[in-house]
C-alpha cells in the first residue's frame, strides 16, 4: 500500500519503523472493522501525507511538520494513485448537494433573466400600445432594457477581478448576488416608470455578475475531486433550465396586460432560498487558508468549514480531513514574491499558461457563434417549413435539446474527461458551421430541402456545443487557476466572457450585412479550427485531480 516514491522521504531511522507498523495497522483496519479504524486513527494522527504538489509544497509541508513534532514522521507520497486519498469518500450525499445546490441556484436565476427578457420586452410594449401597463419604447430604449443586466454584469465581473472577489469570497459573493437579485426584481416589478425599469435590471445585472463569478470558484473548492466536473457542468444545466422555463413563463403571460411585472416577481421566492442558503453554507477552506496566517486560529477555521463541506463524522473522516486540510495549506503557504494587485499578479510568466488556458475557452466559446446561430434559428425553421406560429416556439424547443444534450455532458463528463469532450464537441461545432455555410447561398433563398438539413445543422451545432464549450469552458475556469490568483482569474474570464458576447451581438448584424449569412458562418468556423488546435496544445486532462495537484501541473 506504501510505495517509495522520487518524492522525499523525511523520517529517521528510529522512527521509520514505527511509522511503517502504524501504516501496516492502517492497511489491516480496513478489513477489521471500526474497531481498528479507530486505532488508527489515535495512533498516526501525528503522521501526515501530503501529495505532490511541487517541490514548493513539499517542502512547505515538511516545514510545517518541524514545528509541529513529527519532523520524522512525513511521508511525501508523489503516487498519482493516491491522488484523491486525502478526500473522505465522495459519493454524493446532503452535503455534497448543499455545497452545490445554492450556487447552481444562482446560475439558474441568471438563465431566468435571459428566458424572459424578450417577452417581458414585448409585453411592456403592446400592453402600452393597447394603453395599458407598460411603456412605449424607442428602439433605442429597447436596447437599454436588454442590455441593462448585460452591463451590469460587466461592472460587477471587473470589481471582482480587481480584487473585490477576493477580499469577499465567494460564499458572501453569492449573499451579495442574492441580495442584489431581489432588490432588482421587486424594483422590476413595481417600477412606475421606464428609468427606474432600466436601473432596476442593471442591478439585477450586477448580481448576475457577482453569481458568475463565485459559483464555479466555490462549486469548484468544495466539490469532491471525483465529482467536481460533473457538478460545475450541472450549473450549466440549471442556467439551461433558468431559460427555458423563463421561455414557458413567457408565454403564459404575453397576452397578459402588465404580464412582464409578473414574470419579474415570479422568481423572488427561489431568489429568497438562494439568500437564506447563501448565509447558512460555510466558507471555502481553500479561501480562508489563502486568506489568513498558518496559525491556529487560520486552520481551526478552515478545519471546521471543511468538517462541515465533507460531513466527516467518523475517526477515519477526520483523518482524511487533516490530509487535505495539511495539502490545502501546503499550497496556500507557497511564498509568492510579488506584491502587486490581485488582477496584476495573472501577468506574472509562472501564471501565462493557466491564464491562456482559462481566456482561451472562454474566447473561443463567444467566437464560434453560440448566441449568433440561434439568433438566425427562427428565420432557418420558417424556411423548413414550419408555420410561423411553431417557428416562434423555436427557443423552447431548442431549450428542451439543450438540456438534454447538458445532461448527458453532467453523466459523462468525470467518465470520460475534459480534452475529449472539448475536442469532440468542438469537431462538430466546427463541421456544423461549415454545413451551415454550404447550405446558404450569396443572393439565394434556401430550398425546403437545405433549410431542414440547416435546421438538422443547428441541432448538432447546439447538441455538440452543449457537450464541450457550455459546461466545460466554465469548468476549467473554476479548476485551472492557481488558488492565490483564482479569484482574480475567474474574475477576468467572467468580464471577457460578458464583454465577447456584448461584442458579438452589437457587431453581428453589421457584419451579416457585408459579408452575407454564409460569410458569417465560415468566420465562426475559421475560429472552430483555431480553437481546435488551441485545445489540442493547451488543454490538460484535470479529471479526478486535485485542485493543488492541477495547480502544480500548470506552473511548474
Amino acid at each position: 500500500m506504501m510505495r517509495a516514491s522520487s518524492a522525499v522521504r523525511a523520517r529517521s531511522p528510529v522512527r521509520a519503523s514505527s511509522c511503517a507498523r502504524d501504516r501496516r495497522r492502517h492497511d489491516a483496519s480496513v478489513h477489521k472493522g471500526a474497531a481498528s479504524s479507530m486505532r488508527y486513527a489515535t495512533r498516526v494522527a501525528g503522521c501526515v501525507r501530503a501529495r505532490a504538489l511541487g517541490a514548493d509544497v513539499a517542502n512547505n509541508v515538511l516545514h510545517r511538520a518541524r514545528h509541529r513534532g513529527c519532523r520524522d514522521r512525513v511521508i511525501v507520497d508523489a503516487s498519482a494513485d493516491d491522488a484523491s486519498a486525502a478526500e473522505p469518500a465522495s459519493e454524493l450525499n446532503g452535503a455534497v448537494l448543499r455545497n452545490f445546490l445554492f450556487p447552481a441556484l444562482a446560475g439558474a436565476l441568471f438563465g431566468w433573466d435571459i428566458g424572459i427578457s424578450s417577452g417581458a420586452l414585448e409585453n411592456l410594449t403592446s400592453s402600452a400600445a393597447h394603453g395599458g401597463d407598460g411603456f412605449a419604447l424607442s428602439s433605442i430604449q429597447s436596447g437599454q432594457f436588454v442590455s441593462a443586466s448585460l452591463f451590469g454584469a460587466l461592472m460587477a465581473s471587473a470589481a471582482c477581478g480587481a480584487g473585490l472577489g477576493e477580499k469577499l469570497g465567494s460564499r458572501k459573493e453569492l449573499t451579495i448576488a442574492a441580495s442584489l437579485y431581489l432588490a432588482g426584481a421587486l424594483t422590476e416589478s413595481f417600477a412606475p416608470g421606464f428609468e427606474l425599469l432600466v436601473f432596476a435590471k442593471l442591478m439585477y445585472g450586477l448580481g448576475i455578475g457577482f453569481a458568475m463569478h463565485s459559483a464555479p470558484v466555490y462549486i469548484s473548492e468544495t466539490a469532491p475531486s471525483s465529482l467536481r466536473g460533473s457538478l460545475v457542468s450541472l450549473k450549466e444545466g440549471f442556467i439551461v433550465g433558468g431559460i427555458l422555463l423563463g421561455y414557458l413563463a413567457s408565454e403564459g403571460v404575453i397576452s397578459t396586460d402588465g404580464g412582464w411585472r409578473q414574470l419579474f416577481l415570479e422568481s423572488t421566492p427561489l431568489i429568497a432560498v438562494l439568500l437564506a442558503g447563501s448565509l447558512w453554507l460555510p466558507d471555502s477552506p481553500r479561501w480562508i487558508a489563502s486568506r489568513g496566517d498558518d496559525d491556529n486560529a487560520t486552520r481551526t477555521k478552515a478545519k471546521d468549514a471543511l468538517i462541515r463541506i465533507r460531513e466527516a463524522k467518523s475517526d477515519v473522516d477526520m483523518v482524511k480531513v487533516n490530509e487535505e486540510l495539511e495539502s490545502i495549506f501546503a499550497a496556500a503557504a507557497v511564498k509568492d514574491a510579488s506584491t502587486a494587485a490581485p488582477l496584476m499578479k495573472l501577468f506574472d510568466k509562472k501564471y501565462a499558461r493557466p491564464l491562456y488556458l482559462g481566456l482561451s475557452v472562454v474566447l473561443f466559446q463567444q467566437f464560434t457563434g453560440q448566441p449568433s446561430v440561434l439568433y438566425y434559428a427562427t428565420q432557418t425553421f420558417e424556411a423548413a417549413g414550419w408555420s410561423v406560429e411553431d417557428a416562434a416556439n423555436v427557443s423552447v424547443i431548442l431549450g428542451v435539446w439543450k438540456l438534454f444534450m447538458t445532461a448527458i455532458a453532467v453523466a459523462k463528463v468525470d467518465s470520460l474527461g475534459r480534452r475529449p469532450l472539448l475536442l469532440g464537441g468542438v469537431s462538430v461545432i466546427t463541421a456544423s458551421l461549415l454545413a451551415l455555410a454550404a447550405l446558404n447561398s450569396p443572393g439565394e433563398a434556401q430550398t425546403v430541402a437545405q433549410a431542414q438539413a440547416s435546421v438538422a445543422c443547428i441541432f448538432l451545432y447546439v447538441g455538440a456545443y452543449q457537450l464541450s464549450f457550455g459546461p466545460i469552458a466554465w469548468l476549467l475556469v473554476g479548476e485551472v487557476f492557481p488558488s492565490k490568483v483564482r479569484s482574480a482569474a475567474v474574475g477576468a474570464a467572467t468580464l471577457s466572457n460578458f464583454g465577447s458576447n456584448f461584442l458579438v451581438s452589437l457587431f453581428l448584424p453589421s457584419v451579416q450585412e457585408q459579408v452575407g449569412l454564409r460569410g458569417t458562418y465560415l468566420g465562426f468556423a475559421s475560429v472552430g479550427v483555431l480553437a481546435l488546435i488551441s485545445i489540442y496544445f493547451t488543454v490538460i486532462e484535470t479529471r479526478g485531480k486535485t485542485l493543488e495537484e492541477i495547480e502544480a501541473e500548470l506552473t511548474k
